[in-house]
């Protein structure tokens, strides 16, 4: 079903309330660490605001407790750095403390055309989590229509997500143009692909990606399977692994997928290869091993056979999503093969016009720390929402929105 879009909406006059994903890192001091996601957002603030709207936008930041104002967690420096980007004809008005009330509306009512105010962290408030009703029909009292830009959130049901749009009956209700590209790129990705259609998926454990792998069998041409979920599933072909990690109540589980994947004539690719130390640390001495990895040592990144593999099947594939990191790439020399992967993808993008999709948080932090996140197709701004597509499951802050 198609999203209504901002890009639709005529702005002239009208308050825009806008849900965004300001949860940036920042230092303990409250130093902004990267300012990514903010500037992910501004497409959609500065398409209000030069349209004659007034911009109400709205985030929350880390995990306070719900119970009122905490200083540490407040958005007065991600405000700051919204007006420096946004430029002196944008000014940023920030409303310190609770994200609703007697200044809150006061600051609304007296904002004029082309201004932007920002709202505090909307945990503060204990309704944003449980999507309390009164809290969202305060925030959509504030203005005559509503657009989600907050991709990273919209698979939680919480007020500003889905309660807020529900209070705001015949108001617009639409997507912002970084959601629209999200809901592009992931959901095209997996009804009409340039084939071979290929699937990365890494991380932990096989119950994270449980899911998506599922949905994706039937749909993509190969799956290759890394990081630590992969030791499950060789560990289910009876394969030694060693002291790596394994699920032990996954092991039916992964047969069952594997013999899936043979019904569906799809190849799910595992490592032939690995990186193996006997202690998680830096500067311990590490091994190659093939197939079967000798007791007392641990997987912790795909191995050089398995890399160079992987690289070749990319750089023949026409669309290539990627979720999970391979190895344990925060820490040098398990970092290899995410990092390789990375460089493969950001090849194909530019000699082979392959569309590739990184998603989920690490796996884009990975991109990026391999120089080369410029170079790839789409770097999604969500984690948890990414993955939930990837299963095939309604994000809740979509279905919330108007449709085309």
């Amino acid at each position: 079903m198609a999203t209504a879009c901002v890009k639709d909406l005529d702005c002239r006059g009208l308050r825009v309330l806008i849900r965004v994903d300001f949860n940036v890192p920042s230092r303990s001091d409250g130093e902004i660490l990267d300012d990514r996601r903010i500037r992910a957002a501004l497409p959609t603030i500065r398409h209000v605001v030069d349209h004659g709207g007034i911009a109400i936008v709205m985030s929350h930041l880390g995990r306070p407790a719900g119970a009122g104002y905490e200083a540490d967690l407040s958005l007065a420096r991600v405000a700051a750095r919204l007006g420096e980007l946004l430029g002196p004809a944008h000014p940023v008005i920030f409303v310190k403390g609770d994200c609703i009330g007697p200044d809150v509306t006061r600051a609304v009512e007296s904002a004029a055309a082309g201004e932007v105010l920002m709202l505090d962290n909307l945990r503060f408030s204990a309704g944003e989590k449980s999507n309390d009703a009164n809290l969202a029909a305060s925030l959509g009292a504030l203005a005559d229509a509503y657009v989600n830009d907050a991709f990273g959130t919209a698979h939680r049901t919480h007020a500003s997500i889905v309660a807020t749009p529900a209070a705001m009956e015949g108001k617009p209700c639409v997507a912002g143009l970084l959601l629209e590209k999200e809901i592009h790129f992931l959901s095209e990705s997996l009804t009409s692909p340039a084939r071979p259609f290929i699937a990365i998926l890494g991380g932990a454990k096989v119950s994270d990606k449980l899911a998506a792998i599922k949905n994706l069998l039937p749909r993509v041409d190969a799956v290759l399977v890394g990081g630590g979920m992969a030791y499950t599933f060789l560990k289910a072909q009876d394969h030694a692994i060693g002291n790596s990690l394994i699920e032990s109540d996954m092991i039916e589980t992964a047969r069952q997928v594997l013999a899936e994947a043979a019904n569906c004539g799809t190849d799910l690719v595992l490592p032939t290869d690995h990186v193996c130390a006997q202690r998680i640390e830096p500067d311990v001495t590490v091994r190659t091993c093939e197939l079967g990895i000798p007791p007392g040592w641990i997987g912790l990144d795909i191995g050089p056979e398995t890399l160079l593999h992987w690289c070749e099947r990319v750089s023949h594939a026409g669309t290539v999503v990627w979720n999970g990191p391979v190895g344990v790439f925060e820490m040098q020399p398990f970092d290899v093969g995410t990092a390789g992967l990375a460089v493969a993808l950001a090849h194909a993008s530019k000699r082979h016009k392959t569309v590739t999709i990184v998603g989920g948080g690490e796996t884009a932090a990975a991109v990026e720390g391999a120089g080369v996140a410029s170079s790839i197709t789409h770097v999604s701004t969500g984690g948890g929402a990414s993955l939930q597509m990837l299963e095939g499951r309604a994000l809740p802050g979509l279905s919330a929105l108007d449709s085309a």
